[in-house]
């Protein structure tokens, strides 16, 4: 499947379940704190501080992204890029858990032919933070997602924010499965080369206060309303049902390596012994 419809499907399946479709902003946004727009959910920031009243209760976006935090691992997992796209489904104090995670579930997994990505539900797991038994429950109990493929996971990975002062909360990941050629078993926590996070799903109910940017920062308190902030990694997921290794050998990044190599006369994935000079 392209990218290009990937995007398209995402956009189409919150449309159609009520949401507004919002372009997607600049990288560049009027905020001190931040040099890029680094998350799907930075336009929409004011509405779930309560400083400014949405035109919608809900949205939906494609929205260009660089991520500073993830840099060093650029170049180094088959998942990070620099520069990515980030679909998302937001809801400004109307529905919460319990419709993020069905929506996500019934896009990833419908049929390819009602709209969906059509992906195995046996290959997918999730993650809750740790003391989320709501959201345990609705993965086991509304999804029927095996408790053996729903883990627990604390601050730094199932607590999200922008890694700055502002809207906070905890979170549940959806994590795809390559097999056992790409890592031991255990799921994320034992080995995410393996099982590649495509999915979070934020419950933003709080703000943050000034801290480390993914844990070792105060909550300060509940938002004037819960929300819902989710990201869907579109080039993750365009690597995973392309067939491809990584995110670098998608329909999007394959022909900028495919011209390098005609300009170079290296090949992609080869590997050239290193030499030493005699003194």
């Amino acid at each position: 499947m392209q990218t290009h419809e990937i995007r398209r499907r995402f956009l189409d399946h919150f449309v159609k379940a009520g949401h507004t479709e919002v372009p997607s902003a600049s990288l560049i946004l009027a905020d001190p704190n931040l040099l890029f727009v680094n998350a799907g959910m930075v336009p929409f920031v004011p509405f779930f501080l309560g400083q400014q009243t949405p035109p919608y209760s809900r949205a939906t976006s494609v929205q260009k992204c660089v991520r500073t935090l993830d840099i060093e691992e650029v170049g180094i997992t088959t998942r990070h890029n620099t520069f990515f796209q980030m679909a998302g489904n937001f809801s400004f104090g109307d529905y919460f858990k319990e419709e993020a995670i069905t929506h996500a579930w019934s896009l990833l997994t419908g049929s390819v032919d009602d709209g969906g990505y059509g992906i195995d539900p046996e290959k997918l797991w999730a993650t809750v933070y740790l003391d989320d038994d709501e959201a345990y429950s609705i993965w086991r109990d509304k999804v029927g997602l095996p408790a053996e493929r729903i883990q627990r996971r604390g601050m730094k990975d199932n607590y999200w924010s922008m890694g700055i002062p502002g809207p906070c909360g905890p979170c549940s990941e959806i994590f795809y499965d390559r097999g056992p050629d790409y890592g031991v078993e255990g799921g994320p926590e034992a080995d995410e080369d393996r099982y590649i996070e495509i999915w979070n799903l934020v419950f933003m109910q709080n703000e943050r206060g000034e801290g480390g940017a993914k844990e070792n920062y105060p909550v300060l308190g509940p938002l004037p309303k819960k929300n819902i902030d989710t990201g869907m990694g579109v080039e993750r997921v365009a690597f995973l049902l392309q067939g491809v290794e990584n995110v670098y050998e998608t329909d999007l990044l394959r022909p900028v390596i495919d011209k390098a190599e005609e300009l170079t006369g290296s090949r992609y994935g080869a590997t050239t012994a290193p030499t030493c000079a005699s003194a």
